[in-house]
């Protein structure tokens, strides 16, 4: 199922919704049904956990009362839709009850026998469950065509993505109203199969992992790494700041949990540095020290930026740069002379004694060994006309005049340049081209579609592009090639390309349009 073909309407605003587990994530659901004027039961066999969520609802409403985002009518008006419950017989009349307990299977199943025996027949039965299958979920059930998942991200009345979760079992109809009815409640909804991570936790991982590897290659140091993320690849935070601030705990436990699910596919490899982080308490933010050291006083790491060298007067660009070009209407910004010159064959800058190339996946040395030994591979960005940072590594051929060069242009284009170490596809090509390629498996899977991956990214972990966007943007040739040139480099099947982005590249075609 597609959001194209989802015709079904919302549940009605009369439909008594209930939220099962008080915590932050259940409160944060309620609100959000209670927002859209929904009766809503917060039920919790504790009354002072629903106490503490009504409580944490009502601090955030305020919040947003003195921002003057809300009245004090609307704040009233919503949380008098919220009733309390700790008697599951008062569940009795609601059309959908959305479950957010314990991350447990025997627990959860337990629950949905409770509420299969309570609620009546015509009564959808969600699980914001963020890992367990929700196939599984329903085994045991009498309907487990019922059963959907509707997983948010937290907090839930900020975060716009709601997953909605097929099991095997699982009916079109219940899927495509439990939609219908996320997106009216200012949601954006994307349909999935239950398969381990969904989208979000499974298409994630390449943007950890490919930093953690490139950093235990020695391939540049974390600082830089996160800098160049942020200010070439245009994420809000970098890997390692973002992994602080979950917890290594529990971000090392996605991993695992995800590797495992997949009959540990290399793709999912977790790390052995994040390990060791984990076995030493070092979880991030919350322990006071992960990658950062987050206690009073401490050194703040900065990324390595180079200087030097001299603007030149004039470059020489050969070809068709593609996703580059506004690279070098930068270049004549800065009003430095840009003679063209056409090639079908080749794509680079000439700059002094240095020949730049955007990197294609392959070792700058590798790159050098076949044409010019004074070869330096740039990295993508997701908008060079105004990239705050940009790597750029150097064949080991390349002399220090070249360097100087290459250097010597970039500073005259105020760009943080990092000189990292030649690692094959750079910082923020490999990882865009990981991300594609487990969006593009997932699709090829048939999990989601295209579409539905690239909102899932950008509504659930805030990416400024979709994977799949972003690949016909860039060329799924160059993200092909780049993949393959990575195998080849690596020699591991952790760098397949997808065979979707495969049958894409040899038929001409791209993932949108």
């Amino acid at each position: 199922m597609t959001a194209a073909n989802n015709s079904m309407a919302p549940l009605d605003k009369s439909a008594q919704v209930s939220v099962i587990g008080a915590g932050t994530m259940g409160a944060g659901i309620a609100q959000v049904a209670a927002a859209y004027g929904h009766p809503v039961i917060l039920f919790d066999q504790n009354p002072e956990a629903i106490q503490r969520g009504l409580d944490h609802i009502k601090k955030g409403l305020q919040g947003q009362v003195k921002r003057g985002k809300m009245t004090e009518e609307a704040l009233e008006a919503l949380l008098s839709n919220i009733t309390p419950a700790t008697d599951i017989a008062a569940l009795a009349d609601c059309k959908l009850v959305i479950e957010a307990i314990i991350e447990d299977l025997g627990i959860k199943r337990g629950l949905l026998a409770n509420l299969e025996a309570t609620c009546s027949d015509d009564c959808i039965l969600a699980s914001n469950t963020s890992s367990i299958s929700v196939t599984a979920l329903g085994a045991e059930m009498k309907h487990p065509e019922r059963l959907v998942g509707m997983h948010f991200f937290n907090p839930a009345p900020i975060m716009k993505l709601v997953e909605i979760v097929s099991g095997l079992a699982t009916s079109e109809t219940v899927a495509a109203q439990t939609h219908a009815t996320a997106s009216a409640w200012g949601k954006q909804a994307v349909f999935t199969k239950s398969t381990p991570g969904f989208i979000v936790n499974r298409v994630a991982r390449p943007f950890y992992a490919e930093s953690l590897r490139i950093e235990e290659e020695g391939g540049a140091d974390i600082a830089t790494l996160d800098q160049l993320i942020k200010g070439a690849g245009g994420f809000r935070m970098g890997p390692f700041e973002l992994m602080d601030l979950i917890g290594h705990d529990v971000n090392y436990a996605v991993t695992c949990s995800v590797f495992d699910a997949y009959y540990q596919d290399p793709r999912f490899l977790p790390s052995l540095t994040q390990k060791a982080l984990v076995e030493c308490g070092r979880l991030g933010r919350k322990s006071g020290y992960g990658f950062y050291d987050y206690s009073e006083g401490a050194e703040k790491l900065a990324a390595k930026t180079f200087t030097g060298g001299n603007a030149p007067e004039a470059v020489q660009v050969v070809g068709d740069l593609g996703v580059a070009n506004a690279l070098v209407e930068r270049i004549a910004a800065k009003e430095i002379n840009v003679e063209k010159q056409a090639s079908d064959s080749e794509s680079y800058i000439k700059v002094g004694s240095a020949r730049l190339c955007l990197t294609d996946g392959r070792f700058a040395t590798e790159v050098a060994a076949a044409g010019n030994h004074n070869t330096a591979v740039f990295d993508l960005a997701i908008d060079y006309s105004s990239a705050s940072s940009l790597a750029v590594a150097f064949a080991d051929q390349c002399n220090e005049e070249a360097k100087q060069d290459v250097i010597g242009l970039f500073n005259a284009l105020e760009i943080n340049l990092s000189v990292i170490d030649d690692i094959p596809g750079l910082v923020v090509m490999r990882t865009v081209a990981m991300l594609a390629n487990e969006a593009s498996d997932a699709v090829n899977q048939g999990v989601c579609t295209a579409a539905d991956a690239d909102i899932a990214m950008r509504g659930g972990v805030n990416y400024p592009k979709g994977p799949l966007a972003w690949t016909d943007e860039v060329g799924v040739a160059k993200i092909f090639n780049c993949l393959s040139n990575l195998q080849q480099c690596y020699g591991e099947d952790r760098y397949r390309p997808s065979a979707l982005i495969r049958r894409k590249f040899f038929a001409g075609a791209t993932f949108h349009g």
